[in-house]
């Protein structure tokens, strides 16, 4: 997301200077290659990012202008909150507007020296790429397990019906342990349809042998759209969601013991060892 940013600026720039030319007519302003790549802690890990580098051919060097990305600053290394920004696009129901606001919750000011040029090809991209991978053949994957939750993203959104909207994400394991992603959505978390819609279009891109088990919160509308969809997939409420319900109900005072006992139960290898 950074590089797409950073690789759009640089388009831009290099377009608004187009007419920045010498006596013979010829762009002063030009791109020459990039600069060296530098790693960038994010919140989803560490990336690399190369900047393109954008040459001034003015013979006054006192009238040569120098491009620095306002996504990226020069002795950058790290940036928190790269993961808010993620599911914005998808919940947000995207504007060029929408996506300036959303971009200032990651950049703050700078934010705003973003053309509407470089937030349009940053939309195109990012649709596109989400499209792509929510459209991908899943006629070769088998799921042993699969687990349901709704995320709500740390973002404000502006409409009122959109609030209770999260990101429906669905992780899935294979036979050999192997955990990915499978499909992610904007919907709600407790409505039926919206997880049926999720669910449905997993036997539209190919799924045809149901999950053996799934996963997930009990307050979830997945239940109720997993019984209809795949009526053979077993059921496991979700350690973690039930710990904290159960330790919600008891005093403050107690929690911690309560929690390790909670935790020796579930991780017991038999009936007789949790009792």
């Amino acid at each position: 997301m950074i590089q797409t940013a950073i690789d759009s600026e640089v388009e831009g720039f290099s377009e608004r200077h187009s007419r920045h030319v010498d006596e013979r007519a010829r762009r002063l302003m030009v791109k020459n290659g990039s600069l060296p790549a530098r790693d960038i802690l994010t919140g989803a890990g560490a990336v690399v990012i190369k900047q393109g580098r954008v040459r001034d051919k003015s013979s006054d060097a006192g009238d040569r202008m120098c491009f620095t990305p306002s996504v990226l600053s020069a002795y950058l290394r790290r940036t928190d909150k790269i993961e808010e920004l993620l599911p914005w696009p998808y919940l947000k129901g995207v504007s060029i507007d929408d996506f300036a606001e959303a971009l200032q919750s990651l950049l703050g000011e700078n934010a705003m020296g973003l053309s509407a040029n470089v937030v349009v090809r940053l939309k195109e991209k990012w649709e596109e790429e989400y499209g792509t991978w929510n459209r991908r053949d899943l006629s070769d994957k088998k799921y042993v397990y699969v687990w349901a939750d709704g995320i709500h993203a740390k973002v404000r959104l502006a409409d009122a019906a959109n609030k209770e909207q999260c990101m429906l994400v669905l992780m899935g394991a294979k036979a050999d342990g192997k955990k990915e992603l499978i499909a992610g959505n904007a919907g709600y978390r407790e409505s039926e349809q919206s997880w049926s819609e999720l669910l449905l279009s997993l036997k539209q891109r190919g799924l045809r042998e149901a999950p053996k088990i799934a996963v997930g919160d009990g307050a979830l509308g997945f239940w109720a759209a997993l019984r209809k969809v795949f009526p053979d997939t077993a059921e496991q409420r979700c350690s973690v969601h039930k710990t904290a319900n159960v330790l919600n109900k008891m005093p403050k005072s107690v929690q911690p013991k309560a929690k390790g006992d909670l935790h020796e139960i579930w991780q017991a290898e038999t009936r007789a060892d949790a009792m």
